[in-house]
């Protein structure tokens, strides 16, 4: 692997204005040409977490996936982040991964936010996605899935034995300022239980709802430590993963070698 660098697109997602957030992030992401790898944006960043918005999704062949398309060619670089989407009777809260050369992978958020009503009206996803760009293993979940360590968990036994599943694990948010604590916590705990980075990425501002955002995006290292911390403002980060300090970590404290085998159902 060489050096990954990542981009945290942290804003104020407009409330049920899909072409609105379109033109609000891609004004903010269209200075990230040549210096940025990676693009993260919020979950449902065309909407705001919202139940309503369910019914506003859209399908595959939908205005957002080209937009994400369109950038990524446009910056030459990866694009994540979630979306409602609509797929048969069901609709998901959709993460894409999106490349420059029009590449399209995406995983649907498996754990819905019961506390909320998600679970009511979506559709939970089953299988976790792991894509892999500039040498590096990548696996992007949504928001709720951060407090679930076993879904979430480097398993290092998956496709090569004794190496590691992933090397970046993505979180993308719309987590309420009251709840900022777990957050900042259950990033930290992430990356240190699977010795990678871990990127989060929250929305700010207030919802239509009446729900207040403190943002608080980060990278946190391989130790727990922050790589780049995100206040409560409006702000693109960029950070530089470093490859060979997560390899010397690694083979320093090989954690993953004395991990439990298990199969998820």
């Amino acid at each position: 692997m060489n050096n990954l660098r990542i981009s945290l697109v942290q804003g104020e997602t407009r409330w049920h204005d899909p072409a609105g957030n379109r033109d609000y992030y891609g004004e903010m992401i269209s200075s990230l040409k040549g210096i940025t790898d990676l693009v993260i944006l919020p979950e449902t960043f065309t909407s705001g977490f919202s139940n309503d918005a369910i019914d506003e999704a859209e399908t595959m062949d939908g205005p957002t996936l080209a937009w994400m398309c369109e950038h990524a060619a446009a910056i030459d670089a990866a694009i994540t982040g979630s979306v409602q989407i609509k797929a048969g009777q069901d609709v998901f809260n959709r993460m894409f991964w999106v490349t420059p050369d029009g590449g399209v992978a995406h995983y649907d958020k498996r754990h819905l936010f019961r506390y909320a009503g998600e679970h009511e009206r979506y559709a939970p996803g089953r299988d976790r996605l792991t894509v892999e760009w500039k040498g590096w293993r990548i696996c992007p979940l949504v928001c709720y899935d951060l407090r679930f360590p076993v879904f979430a968990r480097n398993r290092y036994d998956v496709e090569r034995p004794g190496a590691p599943d992933f090397d970046l694990q993505i979180f993308v948010a719309n987590w309420p300022a009251a709840r900022a604590h777990a957050w900042k916590t259950l990033l930290r705990a992430r990356a240190i239980e699977n010795l990678c980075y871990v990127a989060g990425l929250n929305r700010v501002g207030t919802d239509g709802n009446g729900i207040d955002y403190s943002g608080d995006s980060a990278v946190i290292d391989f130790l727990g430590d922050a790589a780049s911390e995100c206040g409560e403002n409006e702000v693109i980060s960029t950070t530089t993963l470093l490859a060979a300090e997560l390899a010397a970590h690694r083979e320093r404290f090989p954690a993953m070698l004395d991990g439990d085998r298990f199969e998820l159902r």
